[in-house]
């Protein structure tokens, strides 16, 4: 027999109201994403309405890349037209909205830090190709990775995890849904990739049609960005897989 409830543990009570606030915010501002409803909100621990689901498998990216399109587009009309990749935004209450670049920079240094870039020129390249990325239209990122989407035995697709969000530049999120699919499943054809984009742009571009722009060569800069961002988690969270030889720029 399940439980009804789900419980999730927090270190702090600051991040539990950070993953509360992000839930409203997405909630509200993209509500093409269904989410489970709080139960208990409590000091350290958010317990969750239970759902019943799998997560995300290759199959199913094109109509995950469809719904990350439309939630995007839906974001950016509600409450995102106006926002800056390069400086936090603001939630209703007023509490910072982290930005694109800021929290990038510090993690992409960290990887050097940590010995997954080689040198200072190499962080310099992928810092230099987070700046090419910082423009266009505004969008959110919510780390959309396989286990963070359940799909249920109806077929719906639940969202869950908010614990990260931050603003980001449209399709970036895609990306991590396909790098994250590619280091849990290992490769993807080609084609699975193209499709998934269109759909994105398709859906995204329904709530204005500059939202439906990014082409491939945009799509490879986020996912070798990821590349790099990633690294540190193969082999731990269902990685089994390193970067596939169809993908050598991805390899960070």
């Amino acid at each position: 027999m399940t439980s009804a409830h789900f419980t999730k543990f927090y270190e702090t009570p600051d991040q539990v109201s950070a993953a509360v606030r992000h839930h409203w915010w997405l909630t509200e501002h993209a509500h093409p994403l269904r989410l489970p409803t709080f139960v208990v909100i409590g000091h350290a621990s958010l317990t969750y309405q239970w759902v019943e689901g799998r997560p995300v498998q290759p199959e199913d990216l094109t109509a995950l890349a469809t719904l990350l399109g439309h939630a995007h587009g839906c974001a950016w009309a509600s409450d995102l037209q106006a926002a800056d990749l390069a400086r936090p935004h603001r939630f209703q209450d007023g509490t910072a909205f982290a930005d694109y670049l800021g929290p990038r920079r510090v993690a992409l240094q960290r990887r050097l830090e940590q010995g997954y870039l080689p040198n200072k020129a190499a962080l310099h390249a992928v810092l230099t190709l987070l700046e090419k990325t910082a423009e266009g239209p505004v969008s959110f990122y919510k780390d959309s990775n396989p286990r963070n989407f359940l799909i249920t035995p109806a077929g719906a697709v639940v969202t869950v995890d908010t614990d990260d969000l931050t603003l980001a530049p449209m399709a970036y999120d895609l990306a991590k849904l396909i790098a994250t699919l590619l280091l849990t499943y290992g490769s993807l054809p080609d084609d699975a990739i193209g499709t998934a984009l269109s759909a994105y742009n398709e859906a995204a571009g329904h709530h204005d049609i500059r939202l439906g722009a990014t082409d491939r060569p945009r799509l490879d800069d986020f996912l070798a960005l990821h590349a790099v961002l990633t690294a540190p988690y193969i082999g731990r969270n269902g990685y089994s897989y390193g970067w596939p030889p169809a993908y050598p720029r991805l390899r960070g």
